[in-house]
């Protein structure tokens, strides 16, 4: 697991400490070329490793553990400790007065996305980023510099929350900052669908006109009530159904996200059955394994339940939903998990920098084709049903 924030060792020493407190939160593009143009080192930073000579001319200096020796002195440096080596040319780093550092995109991963608020309008039992009622719309402004600082030839990145749609204009503004600037790249956005509900703003969405872009929508349960609970929102059913509705009468791409834990698994079936009768024209469905982490931890008794307890419900699910022709994935699973049948649309899916395996999986002859565990599953818990191929 990466550490993606936490505290320098020591900031730029030519700032004093008030200095340091009013210094408002910087972003930076990494760079370890130290033949870059002179014109473009003034819009980035220098990530320097111990025992190479450090290029004169960047913007910014960041080293591990101590200063380099060749940097002059009124040069403002960061020093990084060895938990944030993994940090490489192209990547983006936020930095604030007081110390803090965070990894924003980093440039050797498929997994980046960008979190835009931590308001939220549903309240999920088994949230991984519980909400907050914050102004953080500091945030948006964040992803707006991000955004310009992210390589262009970066393939895939993500948009989450919080619900991003809360913020509205600056949502829409935000997606046609990235069009501009990333026109090449995918994007895939983190959605209740409860704010597409009201059509004026999924024609606005739309008109942005992005090339490649999908909304990522939990539907829980057929039941209204059970996906209700489930969000612990009154009426989110409906909201997010019309949502999905609007956007594929605008020709917008849609994916159906449905975590499995205690309060969704018995109802997968019927719930596959529910989006090949009535939303057929669905992009893709995803099909997830639990996260132990968040609300999940405070909900544990009403949401864990073992993986290969409901191996026969997934299968079905996925049967019915393979039949009617709809793209489906399974992710966030262990391979020796799922049964057989379910192979097929297996996908190996938990973001790399909080990914690991059990003690169990050391000795499997299929380690690589699995996902493994989400850090949080190792720490809290997990089938005792795993088991190694061999």
């Amino acid at each position: 697991m990466l550490t993606l924030s936490g505290r320098v060792i020591r900031i730029a020493e030519e700032a004093t400490d008030k200095q340091k407190l009013l210094t408002p939160r910087r972003q930076f593009s990494l760079s370890t070329n130290p033949a870059l143009p002179l014109p473009l080192r003034g819009e980035r930073a220098y990530l320097s490793r111990s025992g190479r000579p450090v290029p004169l001319g960047f913007a910014h200096y960041f080293a591990f553990n101590e200063r380099p020796e060749d940097l002059a002195d009124e040069t403002p440096c960061t020093l990084l400790s060895d938990e944030f080596a993994y940090l490489a040319d192209g990547d983006v780093i936020g930095l604030t007065g007081d110390g803090r550092i965070r990894a924003l995109f980093r440039a050797d991963s498929d997994h980046n996305s960008i979190l835009l608020t931590e308001q939220c309008n549903n309240y999920c039992l088994m949230c991984s980023q519980p909400p907050k009622k914050v102004d953080d719309r500091w945030l948006l402004d964040e992803a707006m510099e991000t955004v310009r600082l992210i390589p262009r030839n970066t393939r895939s990145l993500g948009i989450t929350g919080g619900e991003p749609t809360l913020f509205g204009d600056g949502f829409i503004d935000l997606l046609q900052h990235i069009k501009n600037w990333l026109p090449r790249t995918s994007l895939h956005i983190l959605s209740n669908g409860r704010t597409f509900a009201d059509v004026t703003f999924a024609k606005r969405y739309a008109a942005v006109q992005h090339s490649d872009v999908m909304v990522g929508i939990p539907v829980y349960s057929a039941d209204p009530a059970r996906h209700d609970y489930v969000v612990q929102a009154e009426g989110a059913f409906d909201e997010t159904i019309r949502g999905i509705l609007n956007l594929k009468r605008l020709n917008q791409k849609v994916e159906i996200r449905v975590v499995l834990h205690k309060q969704t698994y018995e109802g997968l079936p019927a719930l596959a059955e529910f989006i090949a009768r009535n939303l057929l024209f669905v992009d893709h469905v995803a099909l997830m394994g639990l996260e132990m982490t968040g609300f999940t931890r405070a909900n544990l008794d009403s949401l864990w339940i073992d993986p290969a307890d409901y191996k026969a419900e997934l299968s079905k699910a996925v049967k019915v939903l393979r039949s009617y022709g709809i793209k489906t994935s399974v992710y966030n699973h262990q391979l020796c998990l799922v049964n057989a049948d379910v192979e097929p649309e297996y996908v190996k899916s938990i973001s790399d920098w909080k990914n690991e395996y059990a003690p169990e999986c050391e000795s499997c002859t299929r380690r690589t084709e699995c996902g493994g565990f989400f850090s949080s599953g190792i720490l809290h818990g997990y089938s005792k049903s795993l088991r190694a191929f061999t």
